[in-house]
C-alpha cells in the first residue's frame, strides 16, 4: 500500500452540487483521522463560487501545478442546458495536469469535464443516469458504463450521481490505504463499502457491521488491528468485560457468525491483498496473517474458496 502524503486538489466549479464536494471530502477527512494524510486544497477559475444550492464558496486558491503524487478531484456541478459545458481554461489545465501524471477523480456531472479533456477517450467511465446517453453521444471514444457505482479504469475514476462520491472516495482511500482503513473510515460515517454491480463481494472488513453493539464492535476492531494474533475467546471477552459465552451470544446475534469465523474471514481477506498486491511468497503471506504455515493457509484457502491462493497470481 502507498501510505505516502497526497495531495487531493478538489477543483471548485460555479454551480457545484453539494454533496457531490462535501461527500468524498468527508471521507478523505476521516481518513486522516485514521493515518491517512490526504492534504485538501480548494481551487477553481475565480476565487468564489456559488453552490448549485445557493451556498457561496469563497477563498479558493488558484488551480496549481500538480504532479504524479497529486489526485484532482472534480465534484459535479449543475448541468445547464445553454451555454459552455466546461470552462475551456478548466479543460486546458485537466489537459495540463494529465500530461504531469496526475490521478482524476470525477464524480457525477464532474466526469464531462474530463470528457471535455479527452480523458475519458479509450477508458470505462460512469456518470449520473440521467446523462449516461448524452455523455455517450458526446463523447463516442469513452466506453460508458451503467449500472454501476463508479468506475476505475488507470489513473481515471469516475461515480454515478451525487452519494455515490462517497463510494468512490472509499474505494480510492482502500486502494491507497487497504481494507483495515477504509473499514474504520465506512464504519464512522455509519455506511457501506458498496461494490460495482457484477463487481466482488462486500469486503470482510465491511461486513458484519451493521449494528449497534459496541461491545461487539470493540471486539472486531480488535480482530482487525491484530490479524496476525491468535484470539482466544475468553480473552477476547475479557476485553470489553463479558463473559465468554455472553461474547459469543452477543457477537452472534449481532454478526450471524461466531468471533473466530470474523476473524479467519479477515485473514483470507488479507491474504488475498497481499498476495495480488504484492511479490510475498504464499509462506510470507501465511506468516503476516497468522496462519500456522503455508499449508494451513493453502487447505483453509482451498476449501473456502475453491481454488488455491497461488491462482491469484496467474
Amino acid at each position: 500500500m502507498d501510505n505516502r502524503a497526497q495531495r487531493v486538489v478538489v477543483v471548485v466549479q460555479p454551480a457545484v452540487n453539494l454533496l457531490d464536494l462535501a461527500g468524498p471530502i468527508q471521507v478523505f477527512d476521516a481518513a486522516n483521522h485514521r493515518g491517512a494524510d490526504y492534504r485538501l486544497s480548494y481551487a477553481g477559475l475565480a476565487d468564489t463560487a456559488r453552490s448549485a444550492q445557493g451556498l457561496a464558496l469563497a477563498n479558493l486558491d488558484p488551480l496549481p501545478d500538480v504532479s504524479a503524487a497529486d489526485l484532482v478531484l472534480v465534484p459535479g456541478p449543475r448541468v445547464e442546458r445553454s451555454g459552455s459545458l466546461v470552462d475551456p481554461d478548466l479543460v486546458g489545465w485537466l489537459r495540463r495536469s494529465a500530461d504531469r501524471g496526475a490521478r482524476f477523480a470525477a464524480v457525477c456531472s464532474g466526469a464531462a469535464a474530463l470528457g471535455e479533456a479527452g480523458l475519458l477517450d479509450g477508458r470505462r467511465c460512469t456518470t449520473h443516469w440521467e446523462l449516461l446517453e448524452p455523455m455517450r453521444s458526446r463523447y463516442p471514444r469513452a466506453k460508458v458504463q451503467d449500472g454501476v457505482l463508479f468506475t476505475h479504469d488507470g489513473p481515471v475514476s469516475t461515480s454515478a450521481g451525487v452519494a455515490s462520491g462517497i463510494d468512490l472516495a472509499l474505494s480510492l482511500v482502500h486502494r491507497d490505504h487497504g481494507s483495515a482503513v477504509t473499514a474504520s473510515v465506512a464504519r464512522a460515517l455509519v455506511m457501506y463499502l458498496r461494490r460495482p454491480g457484477g463487481g466482488a463481494q462486500l469486503s470482510p472488513f465491511l461486513s458484519h457491521r451493521a449494528h449497534v453493539d459496541e461491545a461487539v464492535h470493540a471486539v472486531q476492531d480488535h480482530i482487525a488491528e491484530h490479524l496476525d494474533r491468535p484470539h482466544r475467546l475468553a480473552d477476547l471477552a475479557d476485553r470489553v468485560h463479558l463473559s465468554p459465552r455472553g461474547l459469543s451470544r452477543a457477537f452472534a446475534a449481532a454478526t450471524g457468525i461466531t468471533p473466530l469465523e470474523f476473524h479467519q474471514r479477515l485473514r483470507l481477506a488479507m491474504a488475498e491483498d497481499l498476495l495480488t498486491s504484492t511479490d510475498l511468497t504464499v509462506s510470507a503471506v501465511a506468516a503476516r496473517t497468522g496462519f500456522r504455515d503455508a499449508r494451513q493457509l493453502r487447505r483453509l484457502y482451498r476449501d473456502r474458496l475453491g481454488v488455491a491462493p497461488s491462482s491469484l497470481r496467474v
